[in-house]
């Protein structure tokens, strides 16, 4: 049993290995894609932190989720809040799972290279549309009576490029009209929904991201027009951004070679090679495609 162990244990480990030199030779050529990335995440931060100074509390705006869904109260507040970190995690480590699983289909740097693509479109959106409307906070501490409902001027710069780390993350204020926690959550189903190989979790994944919506809402963290923009929203992001990005190489058959994607050129030139071969009488073995 001992050497079982010990030989299982060296396969995973070989396989680790060889799944991080892959990943890293990638990260070498995307790392500017990356870095962007995450660049962008704070960028997306500070310009919600900065609305939350323009922020001016009012009455809870009439609305049909409101009316519909009983309020959970602030105690309860928390449950969203599990939802979309069991959601964020369980994406995390399925993209990591090419490190530990024989079968995989997708390398890790290429899939989060894609998906903060699909972050960075549908965030500059969302900055867009609470810079062009400040509505009344809905959340509890956003309302009129709470201390943090609005921001005193900054003394500093400094205290701007913070963001109050991690309060003013937290408990912001006026970044509504799309829903931040509903663009991650459809991001990473939709991501799983076509990169993804098991059926029912692509099931349980849309179940969760409808109870995620419901849940926010009855938390009372954002109006129901922020969930119902950001459903057609980022479904429309995601579609548009896939369109315009070459296809990822699958490795689910594999024996894929190829560990960028081809781009339009590389697959035009390979098409007419195919054809080319197909006229002269030469066959073409499409299990050899990348």
């Amino acid at each position: 049993m001992t050497l079982y162990i010990g030989r299982e244990a060296s396969k995973l480990w070989k396989r680790i290995c060889a799944e991080a030199t892959t990943e890293i030779n990638l990260l070498l050529d995307n790392w500017k894609y990356v870095l962007a990335g995450l660049i962008f995440q704070y960028i997306h931060g500070l310009a919600a932190h900065g609305v939350h100074y323009l922020h001016r509390p009012g009455p809870t705006l009439q609305d049909l989720g409101y009316f519909l869904l009983p309020e959970l109260g602030q105690d309860k507040a928390y449950i969203s809040e599990m939802v979309f970190t069991f959601v964020f995690l369980s994406f995390v480590l399925w993209t990591l799972h090419p490190f530990i699983f024989k079968s995989k289909k997708i390398y890790t740097v290429l899939i989060w290279c894609r998906v903060l693509a699909f972050l960075v479109a549908s965030q500059i959106l969302r900055i867009i549309t609470f810079y062009s409307t400040q509505l009344p906070g809905s959340n509890y501490h956003c309302r009129e009576g709470s201390k943090l409902a609005r921001l005193p001027k900054p003394s500093n710069v400094q205290e701007v490029l913070l963001i109050n780390f991690p309060q003013g993350v937290v408990y912001g204020c006026g970044d509504l009209i799309f829903s931040s926690h509903m663009i991650f959550t459809l991001v990473f189903v939709l991501t799983y929904q076509k990169y993804g190989t098991r059926r029912c979790i692509k099931q349980c994944a849309w179940l969760l991201a409808i109870i995620q919506s419901l849940l926010i809402v009855a938390s009372r963290k954002h109006y129901t027009v922020d969930i119902a923009v950001a459903w057609y929203t980022v479904n429309l992001v995601v579609f548009f951004v896939n369109k315009k990005l070459p296809e990822l190489p699958d490795r689910s058959n594999g024996n894929s070679p190829v560990l960028l994607p081809l781009s339009t050129k590389d697959k035009d030139s390979k098409t007419k090679e195919e054809n080319h071969k197909l006229l002269n009488g030469n066959s073409v073995d499409h299990a050899d495609r990348p």
